[in-house]
């Protein structure tokens, strides 16, 4: 449906650059009658949805696309942004630059930007935003992508996968035995940190096991 769509476009972008260019009546004719006919079939189309069009957009892609991940985010009371860098996006046509929105989602998508294509994709919002006012700006360098808030309200983070992580964090060191606590810490510590971080935590671990067996600490930590 979506190919059908954007050829009939096509096909009218051509027929109007012909018409433009013809001087002999006969075949004036003949293209406006060509020219109402698309313009009826284009009427009658169902207008493709955003996220189809996005879909149909990738699939067509040339060239090298690039998943994006890097990205800085902020918050007012009634929007979500989120910052995307990407050099000399302002230089691109504004169909360049695509993105779709669903009430838990959106789907970002640049095409042909120094020769490659840019796509994002946020899924699980962390609470749900409004499709119809949501929007995409672009400035210099960066792409800013709104996502209307539903209520207006604080978020803690983006995704609800975000806040599943610092939900199991916080529970990991959430306890009422303080050497369990510490415990956690240092399993943790030892298991991020290079080696130096390593000998320096095993050599504490030996010490008090030393103190703890001469009964100078009352407590394995």
């Amino acid at each position: 449906r979506v190919c059908s769509f954007k050829q009939l476009r096509k096909d009218l972008e051509e027929v109007k650059e012909l018409l433009a260019r013809a001087t002999r009546k006969r075949l004036r004719d003949v293209l406006m009658t060509e020219k109402h006919k698309l313009e009826l079939e284009i009427k009658n189309q169902p207008v493709p949805e955003p996220k189809d069009v996005i879909e149909e957009e990738k699939t067509t892609l040339g060239g090298y696309t690039v998943k994006i991940n890097n990205y800085g985010w902020d918050q007012s009371e009634k929007f979500i942004k989120i910052y995307i860098s990407l050099n000399g996006v302002q230089k691109l046509p504004a169909e360049n630059v695509l993105v779709n929105f669903t009430e838990r989602s959106f789907d970002l998508l640049v095409k042909n930007l120094n020769g490659k294509n840019y796509t994002m994709t946020f899924n699980n919002l962390l609470k749900p935003i409004c499709v119809e006012g949501s929007t995409r700006k672009i400035k210099t360098d960066t792409v800013l992508v709104m996502c209307k808030k539903k209520r207006e309200e604080k978020w803690a983070c983006l995704t609800q996968v975000e806040k599943e992580s610092k939900e199991k964090e916080e529970a990991a060191y959430d306890t009422s035995d303080p050497s369990e606590g510490l415990m956690n810490l240092l399993k943790k510590m030892y298991a991020e940190g290079d080696d130096e971080m390593k000998r320096t935590i095993n050599k504490a671990w030996v010490e008090s096991r030393e103190k703890q067996s001469k009964g100078d600490i009352p407590m394995d930590i």
